[in-house]
């Protein structure tokens, strides 16, 4: 069973060199995992609350997405998208507005920072505050909840986001009696390696203290290097490893080897200057190749363009049928349309027949099951399992889903995933089809 991990980056600046080993490689790495969906998307719509600089928000768009790839992103593999392509996410938004406490977004540390912050200096609380910086609690909930991520990676100074995401996801599931939305998980990202920067603290924009990552070409890296602040020992004087933002840098790139060289140069009293060229070309060696793609990315948008909006495709795919279900079960379906329950349980009545389940074993792939229609046309194929008690527990899950149900398209058929995972197929895709299976979904659920 695959878990759908996802990820935002928020497009404000130019990605360092911090960015890449804290956030972009073990990203990256993790999103090979063959039991992880992963979701990544540029958060232009966030970008849009720290930021009202149109050239800036435009230029890091192209930036940051071009790193990813370069850092070795595979676009087949996950889904990587834009926040403004998906009209799902503002719907959404709206949506869980509607059922939100002002008092939680009251809680929240941002505004609460805000706020504080007006008050040392005397200043009306809500001075320089916009609906945006309020609201931002539930545009980050929609981005999850849209897609029923399961695992969100964040910095300690974000779980309360994914808190605030999970209570209003589960406000909503009650008041519409349905579990419309999975519950995420936030995973604290502690492992991760923070560098310091060029005056020695965490290397960070806000310190103006960072290292370009692909920005400038070598030279600029070479160059903020050669800035790093390190003490007055004189060569042939030994430097101490653990206190020296190089070393430091180098284990982030260097294995254990290289490391227990370059620490033992250090020791031996190796000059500051030699030292900073060897951390160059250390990190050098890694970043070369990197830069080369992101340069040829940079130098071709349409192409970086046509991913988006591919990964954008894939992504509607799953918010799309999501919304729909949500719209029509909370009251914003078609004039003189009947609620699908009421509608179910008439039909029943009458007619004395339902959708049903009819299980058989497949050969040698093991069990799988199939759901009819009341009038006898098969909807679903299930995926074959290997034990028929892990089909029976299917089928009962698939009986309570009604409009919750997640449905997407896959070529010439639509998928029913269930965490994140593909668990029966349709014989053919098409909007006819697509509403005749949630019509035996809801009549399922109905019975249920």
């Amino acid at each position: 069973m695959q878990t759908r991990v996802l990820t935002g980056i928020t497009t404000t600046g130019t990605p360092h060199l911090g960015n890449y080993v804290g956030a972009i490689r073990p990203a990256v790495k993790a999103s090979r995992h063959a039991d992880v969906d992963a979701f990544f998307f540029l958060a232009d719509y966030h970008a849009l609350i720290k930021s009202d600089d149109a050239a800036r928000i435009e230029r890091s768009r192209l930036e940051i997405a071009a790193t990813w790839l370069a850092a070795g992103l595979d676009p087949a593999r996950v889904t990587f998208y834009r926040q403004s392509d998906i009209p799902e996410i503002p719907e959404l938004t709206w949506f869980l507005t509607c059922v939100t406490a002002k008092g939680l977004l009251n809680r929240a540390h941002a505004y609460k920072a805000a706020v504080d912050r007006n008050g040392e200096i005397g200043e009306d609380p809500d001075a320089g505050v916009t609906a945006g910086l309020y609201m931002y609690p539930v545009l980050m909930a929609a981005d999850i909840l849209a897609f029923d991520a399961h695992k969100v990676p964040v910095g300690r100074d974000q779980i309360q986001h994914i808190e605030m995401a999970r209570d209003i996801g589960q406000r909503f599931n009650h008041i519409y009696g349905r579990d419309f939305f999975v519950l995420p998980e936030v995973v604290i990202e502690e492992q991760v390696a923070t560098l310091p920067g060029l005056d020695g603290r965490k290397m960070s924009k806000s310190y103006d203290n960072t290292v370009p990552l692909f920005a400038g070409g070598a030279k600029a890296l070479r160059e903020a290097i050669m800035r790093i602040v390190t003490d007055s020992r004189a060569p042939g004087e030994a430097k101490d490893p653990d206190s020296s933002s190089l070393y430091t840098i180098f284990r982030a790139f260097a294995d254990e080897a290289e490391s227990a060289a370059f620490r033992q140069s250090l020791l031996d009293g190796i000059g500051w200057g030699e030292a900073k060229q060897r951390l160059f070309e250390r990190i050098e060696t890694d970043v070369a190749p990197m830069r080369e793609r992101y340069e040829a990315l940079i130098a071709k948008p349409d192409e970086i363009e046509a991913i988006l909006r591919d990964g954008a495709a894939k992504a509607r795919a799953i918010a799309s049928p999501k919304l729909a279900a949500i719209r029509d079960s909370i009251g914003l379906r078609a004039m003189g349309s009947t609620p699908a329950a009421k509608s179910n349980k008439t039909a029943a009545a009458k007619g004395g027949k339902a959708p049903r389940f009819a299980s058989f074993r497949d050969g040698a792939t093991g069990f799988r099951f199939r759901l009819f229609a009341a009038d006898g046309e098969e909807l679903l194929l299930s995926m074959p399992f290997a034990d028929p008690k892990a089909g029976g527990a299917l089928q009962q899950r698939i009986r309570q889903l009604g409009h919750a149900a997640v449905l997407r398209e896959d070529g010439e058929a639509l998928v029913l995933e269930l965490d994140g995972e593909a668990v029966a197929r349709t014989p053919q895709a098409g909007d006819e089809l697509l509403s005749r299976l949630r019509e035996a979904l809801e009549q399922l659920a109905a019975q249920d």
